[in-house]
């Protein structure tokens, strides 16, 4: 639709998976939230030296370990069996969370049945306190009142899907901009520069 509609580049965010760039046949720059939230978690959680890294499935092993990775920490994760689609079944968590600050990342966050269900398994294995961060925030359904009864310090969305509503309804819920990373990809792209270096530095 976006190719018929006479598009003729697009600059996306976090794509649930990467190979969606494959249906184009335009240029796609999808762009990465990760040096956002690299950036989040040094300025705002201030023991993040021992916190740990978690992915709330397997699928998320990649994004997690990166980002463990370039803060110098440690990683877990927790393996989901599925019954049924959007239900949550069995969980277990893989590492050692005890005494850390354990920060949940994912791509998005949808009911968010899995990261409450997620966050109640990190603080019974010790976690110290629990954070989420999760790049595209749709909060459908329950999602908010489930947020509001969870055990988390705070849960951080970006603003690729606008949260003005959602942050009103729910204090816990804080903000990373990423405007600032868009504009700059368009600048550069009109320049003709390379949009590469936004893949692990934030423009301001």
């Amino acid at each position: 639709m976006l190719s018929v509609a006479g598009a003729d580049h697009i600059i996306t965010m976090d794509l649930h998976a990467s190979q969606i760039q494959g249906f184009f046949d335009i240029p796609v720059d999808n762009l990465y939230a990760e040096p956002a939230v690299l950036k989040w978690i040094k300025e705002n959680i201030p023991e993040w030296r021992n916190s740990i890294i978690v992915s709330p499935d397997a699928g998320g092993a990649k994004r997690v370990t990166s980002i463990a990775d370039r803060l110098n920490v440690e990683f877990a994760l927790i393996h989901k069996e599925r019954k049924k689609a959007n239900e949550v079944a069995s969980m277990v968590l893989v590492g050692d969370v005890k005494d850390r600050v354990a920060i949940l990342v994912d791509d998005m966050a949808d009911t968010c049945g899995t990261i409450c269900h997620a966050a109640e398994k990190l603080m019974d294995a010790g976690a110290t306190k629990v954070y989420a961060i999760l790049t595209h925030g749709i909060f459908s359904g329950p999602a908010i009142t489930r947020i509001n009864a969870a055990c988390f310090e705070a849960v951080v969305v970006t603003n690729t899907i606008p949260q003005d509503g959602h942050m009103k309804e729910c204090p816990k819920i804080q903000c990373i901009d990423v405007s600032m990373m868009f504009a700059e990809a368009v600048r550069r792209t009109h320049n003709g520069e390379s949009v590469s270096y936004l893949f692990s530095n934030v423009p301001y």
